[in-house]
């Protein structure tokens, strides 16, 4: 991903926000509102540890960059399918080929880890594990491969922090909860591509379990997507394309963002629209997904400076953004 489509989606989001609109309006007319919002207590939560997910993070990036068709990238595969199982989570995982925008064929891998697998219930939680192969964006080394501590490793961190906090509960949510790390999101065209920008060259691995399913007839109540979740100084508004298929997942999350006093990343702003992982699952595999992504208003450089060049590595990482962004999933998923 990373292409900001935001001219392309305005018009969409225009037209959607009618709906956005119109259902919060049903929602503040429901048979809540007899109930102040300050009376709703919200369900004990584990405690979401800020230093484990960013241990988790710094080990993917000491694998090296895990770009496809690398030792880097089969060593994190192995050990993700360990750790995923370690935490208890029921594990598979669906190896194929992809094809990128300039014909190169990758050895990828989607790996998913089942929490209560035997749950109707189920929550989708997401991030890509692929690193990006070139730094694009940088004045030095463009062609070499970056340590995407955030774009990529952040949102990895986290899920597996979040796994982890879930096994050690004594108290476990009532619902089952699906980790996928998708492989190969971040192999769309360079930033200087000369020829035409499609969307449809980023994003491979959901693109591949949207169609291919890991269990027949798979489907989940919704889904949260997480990416560039990691850096210091981060805000996290609406994003765009979770708000036209979505939006009262959105106002969900950030409202719990909100009570936990998060408000100052999840900021109740809308913000651009993208193509993320989220934009499959909602077109293909017809399951609602939001995106918890990293956008900077009124920042030209939309997704922090540190984006698509070398300078993503450990230094951007913050344990705090870890937590708030940690923290508040882990209590959406309690709340079912």
């Amino acid at each position: 991903m990373k292409t900001n489509r935001i001219a392309l989606l305005l018009l969409a989001i225009f037209v959607f926000s009618g709906v956005a609109v119109y259902f919060k309006s049903c929602q503040t007319t429901s048979s809540q509102e007899s109930v102040p919002q300050e009376e709703i207590t919200l369900n004990p939560t584990p405690d979401f540890n800020a230093d484990s997910a960013y241990s988790f993070v710094e080990k993917q990036v000491s694998l090296g960059p895990r770009v496809p068709n690398t030792k880097a990238h089969k060593e994190c595969a192995t050990w993700l399918v360990t750790k995923l199982k370690q935490l208890g989570c029921e594990v598979s995982t669906q190896d194929f080929v992809a094809t990128t925008f300039d014909g190169k064929k990758l050895n990828a891998t989607n790996i998913i880890g089942s929490i209560n697998p035997t749950a109707t219930k189920r929550i989708l939680l997401t991030a890509h594990w692929d690193a990006r192969s070139v730094a694009d964006k940088d004045s030095v080394d463009k062609n070499k491969a970056i340590d995407a501590a955030n774009d990529g490793g952040s949102g990895v961190g986290v899920l597996l922090e979040l796994a982890r906090s879930i096994q050690q509960a004594k108290t476990k949510p009532n619902v089952g909860v699906d980790i996928i790390f998708f492989d190969v999101e971040d192999v769309g065209e360079p930033e200087d591509f000369k020829g035409e920008h499609g969307q449809n060259s980023w994003c491979l691995g959901s693109q591949y379990w949207a169609s291919h399913k890991h269990k027949e007839n798979y489907t989940a109540y919704y889904g949260i997507n997480l990416d560039m979740v990691g850096a210091k100084g981060a805000v996290f508004p609406h994003e765009g394309t979770s708000m036209q298929y979505a939006p009262m997942i959105v106002r969900n999350v950030w409202d719990i963002a909100s009570r936990l006093g998060y408000s100052n990343l999840f900021i109740d702003a809308d913000g651009g629209g993208l193509v993320d992982d989220h934009v499959p699952v909602n077109d293909v595999a017809k399951i609602q997904m939001i995106d918890i992504i990293e956008l900077r208003p009124n920042d030209p450089k939309t997704f922090g400076a540190y984006h698509h060049t070398h300078q993503d590595n450990m230094s951007v990482i913050d344990k705090n953004t870890l937590k708030a962004v940690g923290q508040t999933v882990l209590t959406v998923l309690y709340q079912e």
